[in-house]
Formats: C-alpha cells, structure tokens, sequence
C-alpha cells in the first residue's frame, strides 16, 4: 500500500485479488505439477496488474501518438545535441505542421512519468520489483534528489514559450485559457505546446528514468 500512489484505490486491487484466489482455487489441478502456492501467486499478481491497467485513465491512442512523439523528439535531441523546433519534429514525422498539431492534440494528457518507466530494461512486473520492502519504493526514487536535478535541468533547456508555459502552469496554478492570454495564443495553442513540452522533458530524462539512486 505504502509503494502505490495516492490515486490507487488499495481496496479495489485487494478485491480483484480476492476473485482471482477464488478462482485460482476452482481451477487448480495437482496433477499439472504446479504447487498451489506458485499457482496462486500468479493469477493473483496478474489480476492485480490488470486492475491498474484497467483503473489508468490514458486511452491507447494517447499513449501511442505520445510515445511516438516523444521517440522523435529524443532521437533529434542526441542528432542535433539541441531542442528540435516543430518543423524539424513535424519532418521527422514526416507530417506536415498541421498533422502534427493534431498529432499533440491526440497526446493531450501524457504524463511526465508513467508506471512501465520504472521498470528495468528486461521487463520485469512493476509489483513483482516494489512489493519487495528491500527494493527502493519508485516513486521515493522519483522524490530523490538526482531526479529533482535532472528535471530542473531539462526544464531550463525547454524553448523559452514552453519554459515560461510550465512555469505559469506548475508554479503559478494558471489554467490554460489564462495562459493563452498571456502568450497571445489560443487554448487549444497552449494544449498543444503543454504536451510537447511533457514530450521535450521525457525526451531528455529518457536514460534516467530507468536507473536507480
């Protein structure tokens, strides 16, 4: 309980535990060779997995033009050792600057950080790694020092619109349509520049989520 966030109901994933053990018990045959146990402990932590999954709110499509995004940005970030502008992201893509827009518009909503950027490169589960009280709790990982460093630094290197749009969002609790006056754009606009920024940001935190402090 203590290694999930806050927005995780704990009971829920308490219950969708409880039915698979339920489960677990019908179906299980001795003579598959498995020991109870083992078996269990399987469908437990997979019904488990599939309740987060169930309970994020992030739609595939979103995550896909997302990724893909941010899959750019970071490949011309190390090419170019600078912020790509939107051009060069749109020719990367190779969409004109209109697709791409729309392209942000279907990432609206992307996450700086997400659950599967915790992992570690051969893929292990998310609980089979944090439920363990020996192994660094990841969001306590997250809160540490050397993140707060890294994405200080990355916002600094953000262009300076996106820079001043985080701040006025983050810092100043401005909504988007009060942003967009300041900036002279749209509200649509600031979504859209919200989202590459976030993109910009995992773009260049890419190799760090991944290690441990």
């Amino acid at each position: 309980m203590a290694r999930l966030p806050a927005s995780v109901e704990v009971d829920d994933l308490i219950q969708a535990g409880l039915m698979a053990l339920l489960g677990a018990v019908d179906r299980y045959d001795e003579a598959q060779g498995a020991n109870f146990e083992t078996f269990a402990t399987q469908r437990i932590r997979g019904a488990m997995l599939d309740e987060l999954r169930d309970a994020d709110w992030a739609s595939r499509n979103m995550r896909k033009s997302a990724r893909l995004i941010e899959a750019v940005i970071h490949a011309l970030q190390q090419r170019l050792s600078r912020q790509p502008s939107e051009q060069e992201i749109a020719g990367e893509l190779k969409l004109g600057i209109e697709a791409y827009y729309e392209l942000l518009n279907e990432a609206r909503g992307a996450q700086l950080v997400y659950y599967e950027d915790l992992q570690e490169q051969g893929g292990d589960e998310f609980l089979s790694r944090f439920a363990d009280e020996a192994m660094p709790a990841p969001f306590d990982v997250l809160a540490g020092q050397r993140f707060r460093q890294a994405l200080v630094q990355a916002i600094r290197e953000l262009p300076e619109r996106e820079k001043l749009l985080m701040g006025m969002y983050y810092e100043q609790d401005l909504n988007f349509k009060e942003i967009g006056a300041v900036l002279g754009v749209t509200e649509s606009r600031v979504c859209q520049l919200h989202t590459q920024a976030v993109a910009r940001l995992r773009g260049r935190l890419k190799d760090w989520i991944p290690s441990s402090e």
